[in-house]
C-alpha cells in the first residue's frame, strides 16, 4: 500500500501545504536530526570509543549493519577513537548509522526522546538504536510524520542547520530546486521508505520548511537513483514554485 505525506509551512504561518502531514510512517534516517539536536552542549572534541556492537532495547546485544550503511568512513575507525563533532557530522552530511548510534548512546536515548517530544506530537522519533532488529519486533518503532519533521526541525540552531545543509545525498528535496539553492536538509532511504525534510532559502521569498514522507513499492532503497526520491524532487520543485504564494497566519482556530 502507497502512502504519502506532505508538509509545507513557514516559520510562525499556517502549512501552505498539509496532506496526511500527521500519519505516521517508519523513521529511516531523518530521525537524525534529533539526535544532532540532542548533542546541543556536548563538547565536539569528545573522543568517542568506535564500536559497532551496542545494547539491545529487548536485552542482549546487536551489532550493526556495515552492509547497510552508506558511511566507510566510520566504519574505517573501529577499535579507535572519534571525535564527537566528526562523528555528528557525519551521522547528517553521509548519514552513517554507525555514527547515530554512537552519538546516541553518547548522549542517551532519553534525552533524544525529550528533545523530539519538546516539539514533536504524533511520533516516537528515536525510540531504539539502528538495527535493533530485537527490539523492533517487541513493538518498539521509530516513526515520524511529515508534520513533526518541520516542527523539530525549526528548533534547531544555525550551526545545526549549516551541518544539514552539508548533506552530500543531494537527491529528492534537493534535486527538485534550481541549482545553488540553499537548502539544509535530512533524508533517509530504506526499502519501502523515502523521506526528506529540509529548510530551502529562496532568494526571491521568505524560507520555508518541507517534510515529504513516501512508504510504498517505489522505494526500492537505494541512495541515489531511486524512483520514490524522483517523486520527492517533483514535489519539491511543485512546492518550490508556489514558494511566493502568501503564508496564511497561524491562529488558535487553524
Amino acid at each position: 500500500m502507497t502512502r504519502l505525506s506532505v508538509h509545507v509551512a513557514r516559520r510562525g504561518a499556517a502549512p501552505t501545504a498539509a496532506v496526511r502531514d500527521d500519519e505516521q510512517h517508519d523513521a529511516a534516517s531523518t530521525v537524525k536530526i534529533a539526535v544532532l539536536g540532542a548533542l546541543r552542549g556536548h563538547d565536539p572534541d569528545t573522543p568517542v570509543p568506535v564500536v559497532a556492537e551496542f545494547p539491545s532495547g529487548a536485552g542482549d546485544r546487536f551489532s550493526c549493519d556495515q552492509a547497510a550503511d552508506s558511511d566507510p568512513a566510520v566504519w574505517a575507525r573501529i577499535g579507535a577513537t572519534a571525535p564527537l563533532g566528526w562523528l555528528a557530522d557525519r551521522m547528517i552530511t553521509h548519514s552513517s548509522n554507525l555514527a547515530t548510534n554512537l552519538c546516541a548512546l553518547h548522549v542517551g536515548l532519553p534525552a533524544v526522546a525529550g528533545f523530539w517530544h519538546a516539539a514533536a506530537t504524533g511520533s516516537t522519533g528515536l525510540a531504539r538504536l539502528i538495527d535493533d532488529n530485537a527490539a523492533r519486533r517487541t513493538g518498539v518503532h521509530n516513526t515520524v510524520t511529515a508534520a513533526d519533521l518541520v516542527r523539530v526541525l525549526w528548533t534547531l540552531t544555525d550551526g545545526e542547520l549549516d551541518v544539514l545543509a552539508r548533506n552530500v545525498h543531494r537527491v529528492d528535496l534537493a534535486a527538485g530546486l534550481p541549482p545553488g539553492t540553499r537548502i539544509a536538509f535530512k533524508n533517509g532511504w530504506d526499502p519501502g521508505v523515502r523521506h526528506s525534510v529540509g529548510l530551502v532559502w529562496p532568494a526571491d521569498a521568505p524560507p520555508y520548511a518541507i517534510a515529504v514522507c513516501y512508504t510504498g513499492p517505489l522505494a526500492d532503497g537505494r541512495t541515489a537513483g531511486d524512483p520514490a526520491a524522483d517523486v520527492l524532487a517533483r514535489i519539491s520543485h511543485r512546492m518550490w514554485q508556489r514558494r511566493r504564494e502568501p503564508a496564511a497566519p497561524l491562529t488558535a482556530k487553524t
